[in-house]
């Protein structure tokens, strides 16, 4: 998860860069959290993306007990706290 002072820093220094400029210092700094920040984003990206798996709508019919929806959607939204579909 991407730490909320990054982003705040982040959007600190886009600030100061958009009404008074940075020093060289402070845009090292806005590359390396930058960096940072690519980082933990292309990483949690990744870890949604490993989670998806892609069934046949039969397949779909058979784990679920449900016909795929409207169009043929097969997208369900689970409830997160209690468990259910």
């Amino acid at each position: 998860m991407i730490d909320k002072k990054l982003i705040n820093r982040i959007n600190e220094l886009a600030k100061k860069n958009k009404t008074e400029g940075l020093t060289v210092e402070e845009t090292k700094e806005r590359e390396k959290l930058r960096k940072i920040y690519l980082k933990e984003f292309k990483k949690g990206f990744k870890q949604r993306l490993d989670c998806i798996e892609v069934v046949s709508p039969k397949e779909y019919e058979e784990r679920t007990g449900h016909k795929p929806g409207i169009n043929g959607s097969m997208c369900e939204i689970k409830d997160i706290e209690t468990k259910e579909n």
